[in-house]
């Protein structure tokens, strides 16, 4: 069971609201013993959801012609967590949430998807947050948390 966390985290992500420039650093194929990384540009406007439900983004790139991504964040006062949502239009929906919190400056949020109609574990960690920068990293794990592949790191900086 997760332990609820000590701190009311509802402005952790505050720091997203605006422009954003990503740079991007992708593994190419996933969970295959792929070492080969693909690096491209996105762009990302971040804005606050109405009555401090959390907030939302969009990620645009150039990189895949046509792609279009956003991501939801809710947060859940009494557990004193994040779900984050993600969704594109080359998928049906939301995909499963991640869930977590901030602690010591570093957000770490897990959860359960599928990857090629396999179950895995899902790991989004957000770190180096400061006003103008984050970064931000996603691994992947086939065998419940025994190991993790990172497959995606985002640097992102404020251009507003």
């Amino acid at each position: 069971m997760t332990k609820t966390p000590d701190r009311d985290g509802s402005h952790d992500f505050d720091f997203q609201t605006g422009h954003w420039r990503i740079r991007n650093e992708r593994l190419k194929k996933r969970l295959q013993g792929c070492t080969e990384w693909e690096t491209f540009d996105a762009t990302q406007e971040a804005r606050l959801l109405p009555g401090g439900l959390g907030n939302m983004d969009d990620f645009v790139t150039d990189h895949w012609p046509g792609f279009v991504g956003m991501s939801l964040r809710l947060y859940n006062r009494r557990t004193r967590q994040w779900s984050i949502y993600w969704a594109s239009n080359q998928i049906d929906g939301l995909e499963p949430p991640v869930v977590g919190s901030f602690a010591d400056g570093v957000g770490v949020f897990e959860g359960r998807q599928e990857l090629d109609g396999r179950p895995i574990l899902v790991r989004f960690t957000w770190s180096n947050v400061t006003r103008n920068g984050a970064r931000w990293e996603q691994e992947f794990s086939p065998d419940e948390g025994k190991t993790w592949e990172k497959n995606w790191v985002m640097t992102m900086t404020r251009v507003d």
